[in-house]
């Protein structure tokens, strides 16, 4: 945990200390990393056999969160629009 709390603070200091140069490859550098550590990761998800037998739970869990989610998020928003609307009409409270 310390080697890589040492690296990122390097890598925040090199940032720093070359803040003010264009690097064009930093861009294209970082979304490559990103690709590769996804691969990766992947390649680690689908190797591990617990997962694999346990997809079709993960799946469910996954469709009730994100469910439960857009539900909430709409009840809040129709909530929080219903009290703007009447605060503009000159309501107090």
């Amino acid at each position: 945990m310390l080697k890589i709390v040492a690296i990122m603070l390097s890598g925040m200091a090199v940032g720093f200390l070359m803040r003010k140069r264009r690097l064009r490859v930093v861009p294209h550098a970082v979304t490559a990393l990103i690709w590769a550590l996804l691969f990766l990761l992947g390649i680690e998800v689908g190797s591990n056999p617990q997962v694999i037998n346990g997809i079709t739970s993960l799946g469910v869990e996954a469709l009730w969160l994100s469910v439960t989610g857009m539900a909430g998020t709409l009840l809040f928003s129709w909530a929080l629009w219903r009290w703007i609307s009447h605060h503009k009409k000159g309501g107090k409270g």
